[in-house]
């Protein structure tokens, strides 16, 4: 008999009733079947045994192959099988299934769990309750993506927001001193400000709003707003981010230093400290001097030339990120990298966080396909601009109508991209931080696949597990003013009933004079109003091991969505915290998207539980 292969060998074994995943210890005594992968995606070489009683036999037969785009099909989920493995029937000893398939599934399923874990690799439900999980809105199979494009700037490559951020405020207010602006004694505070905030130019505040677009919390310049003044200013006004000259939504990191300037501005022009040469300015015409400050700092590139001296200050390094990148190449998939940056930075900044960690002497050029600079996004995704051949390591360029897979180019739009690797639509997957720029653009426009990359989700993740005691806590007390106030509006329905000489009686006041029933009412009254003085600063409190101003970058208040939540489900597919996170899957990865709550699951689920403890305690087997 021949000998068994070593335990780092991939093998599997047939049996009469289904085929087995074999970790490395048990299969010394089985019959094998050793799988190796050529390099055309197709298994060609397999040793394995279609006679028990023969030795091992070697033959050359495809076994497998993957399923080509003009022979895909759509599953029960209505996703594209393209890119899916298919057995080849007719070969030799095909391995085949028997018994209910539910009782084969599960013992593969359990197979495979041991397997998982006896490697050390998460399997797909651990892995989503990580913080550096891979979180999926719309599902999503990697199998039939044929290309991936990847934006650059927090999104293959993470800055130090206090660094990067922190020097782009420098500069800023040092143009707004330029300008004449009273800057002297700020200084930049990153927790003033977290993503998915919004501008209200008009009021000069600073606003977060849940899924609806109504406000629930509120700064004015500086200084939290509190609950009775946030009613007063905008009652049920909800904030339209389609009305641009007022609402400006806060997309990215990149827009953090912005509102810290503005903010801080808005208190100095309150203090009538700001100089009447000036011109009259209003809270509007304050951020448009901002915004042009900022600008200037980034036009005349002081910024970047700074950042690209020493990047190591400015960039904090991910090793794990060109491995990700590297295992979905060697899967067949087409690699872009669509940035806004010009080339110099794109090349200086892209050598700095990737050469170091590939192997072999890559190149961070090797990984790509396509390289596409100065894309300008949004318009790249909405309209054809002149497009430009990058020929020359200094960055000379030429025209170009065509762009061809390998190139580097600046400009052209994103239906060249498409024609020139002829591949459209939902093939496509854009993987960017930027939730109009890269993820709603792209969708909208073009239907590509959709993954944000959002970092403060990992530290959010962490304040959420922090945060848990004290939601457990303000959530009790809640359940307990439903439950006093429910008895409270029964009594006070029967006291009303009795005031208009009605008759009828609420069960809750059947035996009560009017005097227990007025003194039943005011201690629940009284019960009410000092849970309400415990709930309140809880209320606020809530979310403050993320940011003690705003909470929690996610929701809204302790029930709801944020409105930069509902921007991630309604145009990103998945969503995760950093792209190295792709290293924890595979790139044949199916993302399925989880059930979503509505607002009555909980009385069908509380019935589905009864149901199952009724049956529980009618069954004769032991639950």
């Amino acid at each position: 008999m021949a000998a068994a292969p070593a335990a780092s060998t991939t093998c599997y074994r047939t049996t009469t009733s289904h085929l087995v995943i074999l970790p490395p210890y048990r299969m010394a005594k089985s019959r094998l079947l050793r799988i190796q992968a050529a390099s055309d995606s197709i298994i060609r070489r397999c040793k394995w045994n279609s006679n028990p009683n023969s030795e091992v036999a070697e033959t050359d037969v495809h076994v497998f192959s993957v399923i080509a785009p003009n022979k895909s099909d759509v599953d029960y989920l209505g996703q594209s099988t393209k890119g899916d493995l298919n057995i080849n029937f007719g070969t030799a000893g095909q391995a085949s299934l028997e018994g209910p398939i539910e009782e084969v599934a599960k013992t593969e399923a359990r197979d495979a769990q041991d397997l998982l874990k006896h490697l050390g690799i998460p399997g797909p439900f651990s892995a989503t309750k990580s913080p550096r999980g891979i979180f999926c809105s719309r599902t999503l199979n990697l199998r039939s993506i044929s290309a991936i494009g990847y934006d650059m700037d927090y999104t293959l490559m993470h800055y130090n927001v206090m660094a990067w951020e922190g020097r782009a405020y420098d500069y800023c207010m040092d143009n707004l001193r330029n300008m004449g602006f009273p800057v002297d004694g700020l200084s930049f505070d990153p927790e003033l400000v977290i993503r998915g905030l919004v501008i209200d130019k008009d009021k000069g505040n600073l606003v977060k709003a849940d899924r609806f677009g109504y406000v629930k919390r509120a700064m004015h310049g500086t200084r939290m707003l509190s609950t009775r003044e946030l009613s007063e200013m905008y009652g049920r006004e909800l904030v339209d981010l389609r009305k641009e000259n007022r609402w400006e939504f806060l997309n990215t990191l990149f827009s953090v230093s912005e509102a810290v300037a503005y903010m801080q501005m808005v208190d100095r022009l309150d203090e009538g400290v700001i100089a009447a040469d000036l011109g009259p300015l209003d809270y509007k015409g304050l951020y448009k001097a901002v915004g042009k400050a900022l600008f200037r700092a980034h036009v005349e590139g002081q910024l970047k030339s700074e950042i690209m001296s020493k990047p190591e200050l400015f960039v904090e390094p991910d090793p794990e990120l060109p491995l990700a990148l590297l295992d979905q190449k060697e899967a067949g998939k087409r690699l872009l990298l669509i940035t806004n940056s010009d080339y110099h930075y794109t090349d200086k900044m892209m050598q700095h966080s990737f050469n170091r960690f590939l192997p072999n002497d890559m190149s961070w050029r090797n990984l790509f396909d396509m390289v596409i600079v100065s894309a300008r996004k949004p318009e790249f995704f909405q309209m054809s601009h002149p497009m430009y051949e990058v020929v020359t390591g200094e960055g000379l360029m030429r025209p170009c109508f065509k762009a061809r897979p390998g190139g580097l180019y600046s400009g052209g739009s994103a239906q060249m991209v498409e024609n020139s690797l002829n591949i459209h639509g939902d093939e496509i997957l854009y993987v960017g931080d930027h939730i109009y720029t890269d993820v709603s653009q792209s969708k909208v426009h073009l239907r590509w696949r959709t993954a944000l990359i959002c970092r403060e989700l990992e530290e959010e993740y962490s304040a959420l597990i922090h945060s848990h005691g004290h939601r457990a806590k303000l959530i009790d007390l809640i359940n307990q003013k439903e439950v006093v106030g429910d008895l409270f509006n029964q009594l006070r329905l029967a006291l009303q009933r009795r005031a208009t000489g009605r008759p009828a009686q609420t069960l809750a006041a059947t035996h009560m004079d009017d005097k227990e029933l007025t003194d039943s009412i005011q201690k629940l009254l009284l019960v009410m109003q000092r849970l309400d003085q415990k709930i309140a600063p809880m209320l606020e409190a809530d979310g403050e091991h993320f940011n003690k101003r705003w909470g929690f970058l996610s929701r809204a208040g302790l029930w709801d969505k944020s409105h930069i939540m509902r921007q991630i489900e309604k145009y990103a597919d998945i969503y995760t915290s950093r792209v190295s996170n792709f290293l924890h899957y595979t790139p044949f990865m199916y993302f399925r998207a989880q059930e979503q709550s509505l607002a009555h699951d909980s009385y069908s689920f509380r019935h589905l539980q009864i149901d199952r403890s009724t049956d529980d305690n009618n069954s004769t087997f032991p639950s």
